[in-house]
């Protein structure tokens, strides 16, 4: 049902715990049927995990850096210094899509940035091909940030929910920044080599930066986002205190909410369908793997290619959650394919769980092939102009969309192979 979304995501989610207590499902380690009841204390115990309580977390850093400004701001601020040549305007904009998905996500991010380029899209003319190239560019950097940081994406999540240890910000930048980087310079320029968007129009309007002067509510909301983000990254150094991430997110929660920066709509509008389909994720992982299907899975995969080198193995995983992931949506490839992934890495002769379950997280990121590839892409396409016609094709993603995403695949199973082998995975 997550594959074909025949019903909400979010909504097949809410059906798996109902499918593992009664279907007897959960084993203990002997192998015996758990009892019912302690299958439904099993079940709500892996849907409420120190992973879930970082994304809520991520949600509400992203809540106040939007609902105080300090995004918008910081973006405009940055465009217009970008010049009037649309070539440097897409590179700005692109780069400020892939940094804002590091901190509000890459489903908040597109939105943002697309009512910072209206300004500009409404003074084009009919047809130009300016307006497909920004907003391509900003579709496309926001599937690439979607690997930048642990909660820039669901897929993130589910792929931190089945590495241990948790790796944690530091090793998650030092792996993503690289190959993110590299990925938005090589779609910048094939955007340049398709569109041509300096021959079409050799200026564009300057955006103008936000007037208004800093509150106190936006120093206060930087300096808990910069607290939080430096706890995660030292994670490692303060586990003995913390024990999981999870804790340290509860420090914007109780922060911003006690506080009143943010209130109770603001919680109301957190992204609850995306922890809904977190936690079945989570659920139904934990259920396949307490029966020993996905053991067995596993095994028989691993049977095949347990003679490859780790890179090749990665390299199957992540050319496989590319078709995948472009076809469907990023999170259901990673909600599918990263369990088994895990299961396969550890039971390599040598294991290499973390280096595949990391790669798997980035790759599910790279599908952005077809406007149904993500939430970016989802929300570029219905983009439209004065007369209600569509800026973007399907063509469009066709054309740009599926060279970026190849390129992004290879730098995962090469640099990020390099780099995820350096730091010991």
């Amino acid at each position: 049902m997550w594959a074909t979304e025949a019903i909400p995501l979010y909504a097949t989610s809410l059906l798996i715990p109902f499918l593992i207590v009664p279907l007897g499902i959960l084993r203990a380690e002997d192998g015996t049927a758990l009892t019912a009841k302690a299958a439904s204390s099993q079940v709500f115990h892996s849907m409420f995990s120190g992973t879930i309580m970082m994304l809520l977390g991520g949600f509400a850093l992203a809540a106040a850096l939007s609902k105080y400004g300090i995004a918008k701001a910081f973006a405009s601020h940055v465009l217009s210094r970008a010049g009037t040549r649309p070539r440097w305007v897409l590179l700005a904009i692109m780069s400020v899509a892939t940094f804002l998905c590091m901190w509000i996500s890459n489903v908040a991010t597109p939105v943002l940035c697309f009512s910072l380029i209206n300004p500009i899209l409404r003074t084009l003319p009919d047809g130009s091909p300016v307006a497909p190239c920004l907003l391509l560019g900003i579709a496309l950097a926001s599937c690439i940030g979607g690997m930048t940081s642990p909660i820039s994406s669901p897929q993130n999540i589910v792929a931190l929910q089945y590495m241990s240890p948790n790796p944690g910000w530091g090793i998650w930048f030092g792996a993503a920044l690289p190959i993110s980087i590299i990925s938005v310079i090589v779609c910048w320029g094939l955007l340049l080599l398709v569109y041509r968007p300096d021959r079409a129009v050799p200026h564009l309007n300057r955006i103008k930066p936000t007037r208004s002067r800093i509150t106190r509510a936006q120093i206060f909301v930087m300096l808990i986002t910069i607290l939080t983000i430096a706890l995660w990254c030292a994670e490692s150094s303060i586990e003995y205190a913390i024990g999981d991430t999870g804790i340290i997110a509860t420090i914007p929660l109780f922060v911003f909410f006690g506080t009143g920066i943010l209130g109770k709509d603001d919680l109301n509008a957190f992204l609850w369908s995306v922890v809904v389909l977190a936690q079945g994720g989570m659920t139904l992982g934990n259920a396949v793997t307490s029966s020993g299907l996905l053991e067995d899975i596993a095994l028989r995969i691993k049977d095949g290619i347990q003679d490859l080198q780790p890179i090749a193995i990665l390299a199957i995983f992540a050319l496989l959650i590319l078709v995948f992931s472009t076809f469907v949506s990023h999170t259901v490839a990673a909600l599918i394919i990263v369990p088994i992934v895990q299961q396969v890495g550890q039971h390599l002769p040598v294991p290499h769980a973390n280096l595949l379950v990391m790669g798997a997280g980035l790759a599910c990121s790279a599908g952005m092939g077809l406007p149904v590839s993500g939430y970016p892409n989802m929300s570029a396409v219905m983009m439209e102009d004065p007369t209600g016609k569509p800026y973007l094709k399907t063509k469009d993603f066709l054309i740009v969309g599926v060279p970026v995403s190849i390129v992004v695949t290879l730098l995962i199973f090469t640099l990020g192979y390099g780099i995820m082998t350096g730091i010991g995975y």
